[in-house]
């Protein structure tokens, strides 16, 4: 199946941070990445859409190493990574934020954040710079995972990611289970976060949220790329609606 698209705008396309390049993967025996083809530029806020068990998850975790791929190619800021390691793949450069969010219950928010800490060069996240992005987290600094509340949590696991100085930062389900006022906080960190030059990639069911917030889209339906283009070419096209329906 060919992914849908307008038609491409004039000039060179701006380098590529990720380039994913017909990838197949999947579970064991279960195949659910049927030759994915997208790209993420430098700079870049990318949203991966799609309805449920679309294979949105299972992208991220091929991304990161946790599920081996089948076939096709992972090229991050011109290095192959298809093969490597989870832990290989966090030292070139990505974090997750996954879902869930999955902290440690038994350790504090500054020992979450001291235990990541990743010094790179030309990135400058500490402790007190997740504090400053968010001020809740340094109020609850002295607490342990399981006091915190999901919105809390999720502060964290995105602070957690940030300070591996990450040139990627991946987000599943940015804002799933959180009340109103928590997911308004993910999108003013997240918006933040893109005027600052992060490249973000990012998962969420609120669509009409990231169509103020990210760059370009691509849309997964039953493991393929079906549609991609950016927010004003989304929100005319009807047929990329239905990708996205219940």
């Amino acid at each position: 199946m060919r992914p849908e698209s307008a038609s491409p705008e004039s000039g060179p396309p701006e380098p590529a941070l990720l380039e994913v390049t017909d990838l197949h993967g999947g579970y064991g025996s279960a195949r659910v990445l049927h030759g994915l083809s997208f790209r993420v530029g430098k700079g870049e806020t990318h949203a991966l859409l799609g309805r449920n068990g679309m294979g949105k998850t299972t992208t991220v975790r091929t991304l990161m190493g946790l599920n081996a791929a089948r076939s096709g190619r992972i090229l991050f800021d011109g290095q192959d990574i298809t093969k490597l390691s989870p832990e290989a793949v966090v030292a070139r450069g990505l974090a997750v934020v996954p879902e869930g969010r999955q902290v440690f219950p038994n350790l504090s928010v500054e020992e979450h954040l001291i235990a990541f800490h990743l010094k790179r060069h030309g990135n400058h996240w500490t402790p007190g710079r997740v504090y400053e992005l968010f001020p809740r987290l340094h109020e609850r600094r002295h607490h342990g995972g399981q006091q915190l509340s999901g919105g809390e949590q999720q502060m964290l696991a995105i602070g957690r990611a940030l300070i591996t100085n990450p040139k990627l930062l991946i987000l599943d389900e940015a804002t799933e289970g959180l009340a109103p006022l928590m997911r308004e906080e993910v999108w003013r960190c997240l918006t933040l976060l893109r005027e600052s030059g992060q490249s973000i990639l990012v998962i969420d069911k609120y669509v009409r949220r990231l169509m103020t917030l990210a760059d370009q889209h691509t849309i997964l339906e039953r493991g393929q790329v079906v549609w991609q283009g950016n927010s004003a070419q989304l929100e005319a096209d009807k047929t990329a609606w239905e990708y996205l329906s219940v």
